[in-house]
């Protein structure tokens, strides 16, 4: 999207300089004959991009409907149509359309190029991926089927790799929102369908990681941990096992479960 709040609308000239003017060719011969510093110049200039401002309109209005909004492509074409009365050198002759028409339309062009695809894609795909249609629909008629990805990647002078790149580049141009209802799945969104995280995953993870913190431990707390734990002994049991007295295995067993809970978080 385009935001300028230097980007002129007809609204914003004075109302004394109106799109009825001379023709454009008259007034960019005067402004060039002015001096850098004469005040009529910018007087000027504005004129003409005021009396241009619907032509350049006209030409945003062909790429309506390619998810781009009117008002975003007609301030690209204003700021082409600037571009175009800045850079018209008088002196060669040529129609001040012939000029700006070209700019004006490079301007979009470019705007779609670099800013509206939903992925950053290379200008060289874009361009190739903008030519497959016509090229598939031009074969088809020539041989009365569907051609293959060798036959149009000959047509196209291209390798059927670099086909396959810029074929999958256009499917990127607008990404399909998620509540977007899915085709063929009974109106369900695409997010119904869609995968989760397993929370196994963290679990496996938790695991490794413990037994790796427990085999660090001393032999004596790992025996300790295990048969309450794993054998469901109690601090009594244990301490008879293991010979300690009952509230010795108790500060071991908070001592070992307190290492782990820290090493655990790190």
């Amino acid at each position: 999207m385009v935001t300028s709040a230097a980007t002129p609308t007809a609204d914003s000239f004075p109302p004394t300089l109106s799109p009825a003017t001379p023709d454009n060719e008259h007034l960019l011969r005067r402004r060039a004959a002015l001096n850098a510093d004469d005040p009529d110049r910018a007087r000027l200039r504005d004129q003409i991009i005021a009396a241009n401002l619907p032509m350049a309109s006209r030409l945003a209005r062909r790429y309506t409907g390619r998810g781009e909004p009117h008002d975003d492509l007609a301030q690209v074409g204003a700021l082409g149509l600037i571009k175009a009365v800045d850079g018209y050198d008088s002196s060669r002759g040529v129609p001040f359309a012939s000029y700006a028409i070209p700019t004006i339309l490079g301007s979009i062009r470019r705007h779609f190029r670099d800013t509206a695809w939903a992925i950053r894609v290379p200008r060289a795909a874009q361009e190739l991926g903008a030519r497959v249609p016509e090229a598939r629909g031009r074969l088809g008629q020539q041989y009365g089927r569907e051609p293959t990805d060798r036959e149009l990647a000959d047509h196209l002078e291209v390798t059927v790799a670099q086909l396959g790149a810029a074929v999958a580049a256009l499917g990127v141009y607008r990404l399909v929102s998620l509540s977007e209802p899915r085709p063929g799945a009974d109106g369900t969104d695409r997010r119904a369908l869609s995968g989760a995280a397993d929370a196994g995953y963290t679990g496996v993870d938790d695991q490794l990681t413990l037994g790796l913190l427990l085999s660090a431990l001393p032999l004596r707390e790992r025996r300790i941990l295990t048969m309450r734990f794993y054998g469901d002994l109690t601090q009594a049991q244990i301490a008879a096992r293991v010979g300690l007295s009952q509230m010795h295995v108790s500060r071991l067993l908070k001592r070992s479960l307190a290492q782990l809970r820290t090493e655990m978080l790190r």
